[in-house]
């Protein structure tokens, strides 16, 4: 929890006009499940739009491929193992700065609308609450088993449950557009949380309707797979509506939208199978709970007008630990040294200022009988199971097929050293 010290730091000049940053977060959305990335079974035309408007990244990564690691590496800039939260179990410790608190710093209103994954606090006490992470309002999800349901009767205003009724895309985006309607001052910052298209396979019956009978179904009569494709479809459209309150406002030329996933598709029970017939992950191995890139590699698109180049696609090498240091930057403002952010300021990669620096990011799953490791530098990732170790070169190789240990045995020992170093820099909590 930030302290009245340990702020975020100006720096001189300060832009004069701090961007609004919008941040969408999606939930279990697989890299190729969008148009951007090739899909062509179902429509995405808002982040089509985003695309014309932005930048693709097709090489953007995720800091966990699980939710609530991921999410705490997105909102503190911080690696699993050091930020405390490794596996969903567990909570963003209090004692940790998150993107809202230092923003909050620099005058922003900060606005959680979706999902916030509760869990064990692992400095001890309580669960925190997002209302003490630094967001001045939050409506949503507080508690993981919850965000599984796509037509919720309840979500959380605060701590106060609020009767609900609808699709969860709609509703959350429904709250974003109220906030950006009644802004009375800039800059504002939303996390926008959709928990689409995670387990629950639901959508609005018109949304399955007008794709029920386009794919193979074990069961007509429950179209499971046009029900996945939904979700999509629909979370894509309420992403739409809330762009057009941004343009409806006047506040879009100077608003960062950020639209990105916690990790990749899963294949597990709940899914039913619909992301494995819809290969969502494609063209990668791997999918949630994995560090094959099909666990880790997101679909990545951002916007800020005249200062984003539009129509582009980049495939530097972005990690989920970048978005808060950077988008601090955006705001005229760096991370103070004390909250020993790993995250890199991209923000000039964002802008095509810059090519990404050359530095190696990390990975770990450490959930179950076995534990993963990966490092990464450039194109070369060395992705370590149980103690054995594959090396790859995920840009001529993305579907990780072809060991390279014995070709480039400097590179497979440079980052097996590194991987070492990183793990004794683990935080004991």
């Amino acid at each position: 929890m930030l302290t009245g010290a340990t702020t975020a730091h100006a720096l001189a000049p300060a832009q004069t006009a701090r961007p609004n940053i919008l941040l969408v977060y999606a939930d279990d959305l697989g890299w190729g499940d969008v148009s951007i990335n090739g899909r062509k079974d179902w429509p995405t035309p808002t982040l089509d739009r985003l695309a014309r408007e932005g930048t693709v990244f097709s090489r953007w990564y995720t800091g966990s491929p699980l939710c609530a690691p991921s999410r705490a590496c997105l909102l503190t800039g911080k690696y699993s193992i050091h930020n405390g939260v490794r596996n969903n179990g567990s909570d963003i410790p209090g004692s940790e700065v998150t993107l809202a608190e230092a923003l909050k710093t620099l005058g922003y209103s900060t606005a959680l609308c979706g999902k916030w994954h509760g869990g064990r606090n692992p400095d001890g006490g309580p669960p925190t609450h997002p209302l003490q992470q630094g967001f001045d309002t939050t409506f949503g999800y507080l508690t993981a088993g919850q965000a599984w349901e796509h037509f919720p009767q309840t979500l959380f205003r605060g701590s106060e449950k609020e009767n609900v009724k609808g699709f969860s895309a709609d509703i959350l985006a429904d709250e974003a557009i109220r906030i950006i309607r009644n802004q009375q001052r800039d800059p504002f910052f939303i996390y926008l949380a959709f928990i689409e298209p995670h387990f629950n396979i639901e959508a609005p019956p018109e949304d399955v309707a007008a794709l029920r009978g386009k794919f193979a179904e074990k069961d007509p009569a429950i179209p499971l797979n046009a029900t996945y494709a939904a979700m999509i479809v629909r979370m894509d459209r309420a992403l739409g509506r809330v762009l057009q309150a941004l343009d409806e406002k006047g506040a879009a030329k100077n608003t960062i939208v950020l639209f990105t996933s916690d990790n990749g598709a899963t294949f597990e029970n709940g899914n039913k199978g619909t992301a494995l017939f819809h290969d969502s992950n494609r063209p990668f191995r791997g999918q949630k709970r994995s560090l094959e890139e099909g666990g880790i590699r997101e679909p990545a698109v951002m916007r800020w007008p005249g200062r984003i180049p539009a129509g582009r696609k980049s495939k530097d090498v972005i990690h989920m630990a970048d978005v808060m240091p950077s988008m601090l930057a955006a705001a005229g403002a760096t991370p103070d040294p004390a909250w020993k952010v790993d995250g890199a300021n991209m923000l000039d990669v964002w802008m095509g200022k810059n090519k990404g620096p050359e530095r190696t990011v990390f990975w770990e799953y450490n959930v179950g009988p076995t534990r993963m490791l990966a490092a990464m530098r450039g194109d070369f990732k060395l992705l370590d199971i149980g103690g054995n170790q594959f090396l790859y070169n995920v840009e001529d190789d993305p579907g990780e097929r072809r060991h390279l240990n014995a070709q480039y045995p400097d590179v497979n020992k440079q980052l097996s050293a590194e991987l070492k170093q990183w793990l004794a820099t683990e935080v004991k909590r």
